[in-house]
């Protein structure tokens, strides 16, 4: 398997790495021929299932620069977002499930075009209804039929500069309009890679999870899990939904070894009882990584109390800003209760008092004092860098 997909409604599929190919081939002859060239934005407001990857695929391939929001975003989320990148092709599902229901995608999307006049071709992706309708929807076409037209076949790369840009990435949004921020894909591939390989120990055959939604910068980051030939497990909607147990169902169904989720998530199956320790088997499962907040010391004593005690557990923190992480973890190190194990390879990380003198043990901002490879390469609508620097 190259991706397998668990949706909260019970939709189960799977795609091996030939029919991945054939579909990233189709999806982006398809994209070509609709004008997509080096440069040009494609976006997904879609959840996270296979066809957000097939499409993040097949739009690389092209040059083009794919960015994503959750379809839980608002209109004016989205439009905050997507209205500074100015997308050429939407990739949008028709809905989405979350914790027991289904949620129409279609209504939010009519009003998001009205507003985002640069939108060329409407991708539509059906999801919550086998023939969503596209009644007033300028533009769209059903994925199928989109892609129907075109024979699968070698996917023609086009040959670009190492850091061309591969993914528009956005801030919270907290302090204003979300900041669209640039990573470039050789070094996004380069960071990955290394945080993959070498701190997280995936390898050939490894069946990878994260928890996340495509808004998040995890759903990058395990995308490039296909790199290191792992198979990525892929689920979208509620993990509490039916029960709290969903996540380790899907676990021992599909042989899962890495399981990564946030910290919050851990304390909320920590205080609703469950011990998947005694429910699951969780043989396969030989790392657990942990990020979005820290992760508490008495949540690091109820991983390997009450969910598995061999077990590589990772605490790991970075951001969207570098689509990576700062400090993470150390399958060859001991793993200390409230501690993060390690900073990342070529990531020069201390941590500084208010006039910039390094810290050991104290308190103090963290800082990365050297370049490295997935820096931004700069800030959208951004000419002259001066939003960078």
């Amino acid at each position: 398997d190259a991706l397998v997909f668990w949706g909260e409604d019970q939709v189960k599929r799977r795609l091996s790495h030939r029919e991945l190919h054939e579909q990233v081939s189709r999806l982006a002859q398809a994209l070509k021929n609709c004008g997509i060239q080096p440069g040009d934005r494609v976006a997904g407001y879609l959840p996270n299932m296979p066809e957000t990857i097939i499409a993040m695929l097949a739009a690389a391939s092209l040059g083009a620069v794919w960015s994503s929001c959750s379809p839980d975003f608002g209109v004016r989320g989205v439009l905050d977002r997507f209205g500074q990148i100015e997308p050429k092709v939407l990739f949008c599902a028709d809905g989405y499930f979350y914790n027991g229901k289904s949620h129409d995608s279609l209504a939010k999307l009519t009003e998001i075009l009205t507003e985002l006049p640069s939108v060329q071709q409407v991708v539509i992706v059906p999801y919550t209804r086998a023939q969503p309708p596209l009644d007033g929807l300028a533009n769209a076409t059903l994925l199928s039929d989109f892609m129907a037209p075109y024979p699968a076949g070698e996917i023609e790369f086009t040959r670009l500069p190492f850091n061309h840009p591969l993914y528009i990435m956005f801030s919270s949004g907290t302090t204003g309009v979300p900041k669209c921020i640039v990573h470039g894909a050789g070094g996004t591939l380069l960071k990955h890679l290394s945080e993959h390989l070498f701190h997280t120990d995936v390898k050939p055959g490894d069946r990878l999870f994260y928890f996340t939604t495509c808004g998040w910068m995890m759903w990058n980051w395990l995308v490039s899990g296909l790199a290191c030939g792992a198979t990525l497990l892929l689920y979208d909607g509620s993990p509490f939904y039916p029960s709290g147990n969903i996540l380790f169902d899907y676990a021992d169904a599909e042989a899962m070894t890495i399981f990564g989720t946030s910290a919050k998530y851990i304390d909320a199956v920590n205080k609703a009882g469950l011990e998947p320790a005694k429910t699951h088997n969780l043989g396969t499962l030989k790392a657990m990584l942990s990020t979005g907040s820290p992760l508490a010391p008495e949540s690091f004593d109820f991983v390997y109390q009450h969910i598995k005690s061999d077990i590589c557990l990772s605490s790991i923190a970075g951001g969207t800003d570098i689509v990576g992480c700062f400090v993470l973890g150390n399958p060859t190190l001991p793993v200390y209760r409230g501690e993060i194990q390690c900073r990342g390879l070529g990531i020069k990380v201390e941590v500084w008092d208010d006039d910039g003198n390094s810290l050991i043990g104290e308190k103090g901002e963290l800082v990365c004092t050297v370049p490295f490879p997935s820096m931004p390469i700069g800030f959208w609508n951004d000419p002259d860098g001066s939003k960078y620097r």
